[in-house]
């Protein structure tokens, strides 16, 4: 199979997606076991009638997503003002403990506050207030989260950073941006004609993709509040695969514009193409490691799909995995200490992840239609697309696969995930 497209991004597999006549939001299931968990106590906010989201039910899904915390119910009425007797919730066996409220602002806008104790010392660690629009209510839950998981972890939350992915309902494609579990989805793009590839820009404002809609493979970059949209590589033959440096000045993609497909880099503006892979292979699917220095892209050089590194300004190529006959789509995690990728095991193809200091590598999910990984900006957890009962679905999961959440679609096929930075404009 070619692989200048991944294993279900060419227009072949794009054409085979199954009609679905509506696009359904997503929605959390959380499923696996996982090994030691913060117990905590979320109880509803007072008043969170007065919000058009579920504040209280928003921040608990999120921390069990993490893996990282197991839910206490947390019966009766409590607020951020309430005065916990700490022998009654040290009886339910909660170490943390979270109150708050719900009121509405002479202008219209929402005040959500929060406090959260430590209920072992019998101890708060730390209370908020956010006054926002009632469309902003889903985000301000998930920076409560973000504020619970980075004080009990010391690690920062990525609750409340955007997820964006590709949908096919009946005939038409749409490029969807959402919150991290899913939820608040905007289409930013639909057309008759594929959508794949989507890559964040590092400030969190853009989004690179390839579009077919001038009936040939470009790549584009949208900004994602403004809708306004270019055309950064139309050359002959195939442009796809845009992969953004980290401090976003640059990107790397795959063109076959001198016959087969290499890999190349160009700046932000268009300007300045220059070639980086001078194999007579296909080389594609390329990333940065989070530092710059180095591009992880996928090449059929020795025979077969493998993850191979090169300096970031091109130059001798290593070959990275070496476990199976077929290893496609990398993605490094924040502190470039892990690679995360798809291998095809016994026909199925699945999510592993390597130690790249040490090359041990653990297959984390047991499906067997996996694409496209992609760390959270904290490095903690890893979306990729999969198939369960039929029908594509976006997964998260721990690095260890313990804790998966599938994200839901009950209409519309889903794909193609990447995550968003913490920078969120």
């Amino acid at each position: 199979m070619p692989l200048n497209l991944s294993r279900r991004r060419g227009l072949a597999a794009l054409a085979a997606w199954s009609a679905a006549p509506a696009f359904a939001q997503l929605r959390i299931d959380i499923a696996g076991v996982g090994g030691s968990r913060v117990p905590v106590a979320i109880a509803d906010f007072r008043d969170e009638s007065r919000s058009p989201q579920p504040i209280a039910a928003i921040v608990r899904a999120d921390l069990e997503r993490s893996g990282q915390f197991r839910s206490v119910d947390a019966p009766g009425a409590l607020n951020e003002t309430s005065s916990p007797v700490w022998p009654d919730w040290r009886a339910r066996q909660a170490d943390a403990l979270v109150a708050g409220s719900v009121s509405r602002l002479a202008d219209g806008r929402l005040d959500i506050r929060f406090k959260l104790w430590d209920v072992v010392k019998g101890a708060e660690l730390v209370g908020q207030a956010q006054a926002v629009l009632p469309d902003d209510a889903r985000l301000a839950a998930h920076r409560i989260a973000d504020v619970i998981y980075e004080k009990l972890t010391g690690d920062k939350g990525a609750f409340a950073t955007r997820m964006a992915y590709v949908t096919k309902a009946g005939p038409r494609y749409s490029l969807v941006v959402a919150d991290a579990d899913g939820e608040g989805a905007r289409v930013a793009l639909t057309s008759p004609e594929p959508i794949i590839s989507p890559a964040w820009a590092p400030n969190g404002r853009e989004l690179a993709y390839v579009s077919f809609e001038s009936r040939k493979a470009t790549v584009r970059v949208q900004d994602v509040q403004t809708g306004q949209r270019r055309v950064l590589a139309d050359f002959r033959g195939t442009n796809s695969a845009p992969a953004w440096s980290p401090d976003g000045q640059q990107l790397v993609l795959s063109l076959s514009r001198e016959g087969g497909t290499q890999l190349f880099v160009i700046n932000r503006d268009g300007s300045g193409l220059r070639r980086l892979t001078q194999s007579s292979a296909i080389d594609t699917e390329a990333c940065y490691s989070p530092d710059g220095s180095k591009i992880y892209f996928v090449s059929d050089r020795g025979g077969g799909p493998q993850v191979y590194r090169m300096p970031a300004g091109g130059g001798a190529a290593e070959r990275v995995t070496f476990s199976g006959s077929y290893n496609i789509s990398p993605a490094i995690s924040p502190d470039g200490r892990t690679l995360a990728y798809i291998a095809r095991v016994s026909g199925n193809f699945r999510l592993c992840v390597m130690d790249l200091a040490s090359g041990q590598v653990q297959q984390i999910s047991e499906t067997s239609d996996d694409e496209s990984p992609d760390f959270s900006p904290n490095g903690k957890l890893i979306v990729y697309a999969t198939r369960a009962g039929g029908k594509e679905v976006l997964m998260t999961t721990t690095l260890d696969g313990k804790i998966k959440t599938p994200l839901l679609v009950t209409l519309a096929e889903v794909r193609e995930p990447t995550w968003g930075p913490f920078t969120r404009q």
